[in-house]
């Protein structure tokens, strides 16, 4: 028998029908569009890291007793993602992405850790995605918040679950690109504003300074020991020995002389 040619519009249908089934599930949408932290903090992403904002003020309406979890997925994974599977399945292993594992779950928290309002004066509120190392070779961790394989680009939301199943869920984030380390060829020795001649120049420069105080060194090495051999013309003279001469035959004249 002929197997029946799968409908044209199936896959369209698909996320469809996993929107309907959230929607019977009573899984409440949060206009939130997880975002990169704000520039003045610097190093908003790495090459295996990358920073968001703390969702504050988010899921207000979620039970205190609900877990917020940090969806981490490929832009492919996007459109079909079941909110149903479970974190720490073989579906959502950090150690399988994302090779085999189009998305994982991470950074697990309750709302507790989001108050509202969203920050104090001055308060840092960020999450540093990918920072975890000690995890990263581990299996027995499969929710680890690991270093990221690559430069992306990658797409991130918050779900929120409760033991009957996902309550609440926020926007997919825009497409998150990480940094590439460039090759050693391609970074500048002085700068792309330096010329080859000016280069040139300053390795000229350097080579005479470096041949002008050695001769320095030399010429202060030579005054030294030459100061110090005219010295020895000051130095103690030898004691001289004088022999008196007594005249004693002046003295001894016979007295009749006179």
């Amino acid at each position: 028998p002929h197997s029946r040619p799968r409908h044209p519009g199936a896959r369209t249908m698909l996320p469809l029908l996993l929107l309907l089934l959230a929607t019977a599930h009573g899984l409440e949408k949060v206009p939130y569009k997880p975002t990169l932290a704000g520039s003045p903090l610097g190093g908003l992403t790495t090459a295996s890291t990358f920073v968001l904002e703390q969702p504050r003020c988010v899921f207000t309406d979620v039970a205190s007793d609900a877990v917020i979890w940090l969806v981490v997925a490929v832009p492919e994974a996007v459109n079909t993602f079941n909110n149903s599977v479970e974190p720490g399945t073989p579906e959502r292993d950090f150690h399988d992405f994302p090779s085999s594992t189009l998305a994982y779950m991470t950074l697990n928290t309750t709302n507790v850790n989001y108050p509202c309002p969203s920050s104090a004066p001055g308060e840092i509120t960020v999450l540093r995605v990918g920072s975890e190392t000690s995890c990263a070779g581990d299996t027995k961790r499969p929710t680890c918040n690991g270093p990221l394989p690559g430069p992306g680009p990658y797409q991130v939301k918050f779900l929120a679950l409760n033991d009957s199943g996902p309550v609440a869920e926020s926007k997919w984030s825009d497409p998150i690109m990480l940094k590439t380390a460039k090759p050693p060829g391609s970074i500048p020795v002085m700068g792309s504003g330096h010329s080859a001649g000016m280069i040139a120049l300053t390795s000229i420069l350097s080579i005479l300074f470096a041949i002008l105080l050695a001769g320095l060194v030399a010429m202060l090495v030579f005054w030294g020991s030459d100061a110090c051999g005219g010295s020895s013309t000051f130095s103690k003279p030898e004691a001289v020995t004088v022999q008196r001469y007594n005249t004693h035959h002046v003295y001894d004249q016979p007295a009749a002389r006179l």
